[in-house]
């Protein structure tokens, strides 16, 4: 069986979201530098690169998830890696939050600034391709062949008659 339509559009959605990742790491890391020395360039490189993996984390579980398609328990396994992808990358921020909180080289506000500009950039990524990728409301069905409504025509005991 082929894959998810959706396939496409979060391989996209990674994609965009890695070249913007990059283009703030150079802005981040260049507006740390100035404003808090060598320690912003840190903070601000730090928390590009966490938000960065933390969000296409979830992407690519889905797409991971997607490779099941097909198989009677697509949707448990689907579920199932979300849900612990998201869990997952719960309590691992909290431990990198936690890790990061007392080190010496981070600058508190850099930091926030940076992780939170890189979340708010990741979705509007997301938005952006989610409203230009053409997804019809029912993409994954498939229609019958010809010979699947010939077949279906030619019954034994079917009273009706084929309209033309």
């Amino acid at each position: 069986m082929s894959a998810p339509s959706s396939t496409p559009m979060l391989r996209t959605a990674l994609v965009w979201s890695g070249i913007v990742t990059a283009i703030l790491a150079v802005i981040g890391g260049v507006v740390g530098l100035l404003t808090a020395g060598t320690s912003g360039l840190w903070s601000a490189l730090v928390a590009v690169l966490m938000a960065a993996v933390f969000l296409a984390f979830t992407i690519v579980s889905i797409l991971i998830a997607n490779r099941f398609y097909g198989d009677p328990l697509f949707v448990p396994i689907f579920f199932g890696s979300v849900m612990g992808g998201w869990i997952l990358k719960f309590v691992v921020f909290l431990v990198v939050l936690f890790v990061l909180r007392d080190q010496p080289w981070l600058t508190p506000m850099v930091f926030l600034v940076a992780l939170v500009v890189s979340i708010v950039a990741s979705l509007v990524v997301d938005v952006v391709v989610m409203i230009r990728m053409r997804i019809p409301a029912v993409s994954d069905a498939s229609l019958p062949t010809a010979a699947q409504v010939e077949e279906g025509e030619r019954r034994p005991g079917d009273s009706s008659t084929p309209q033309d």
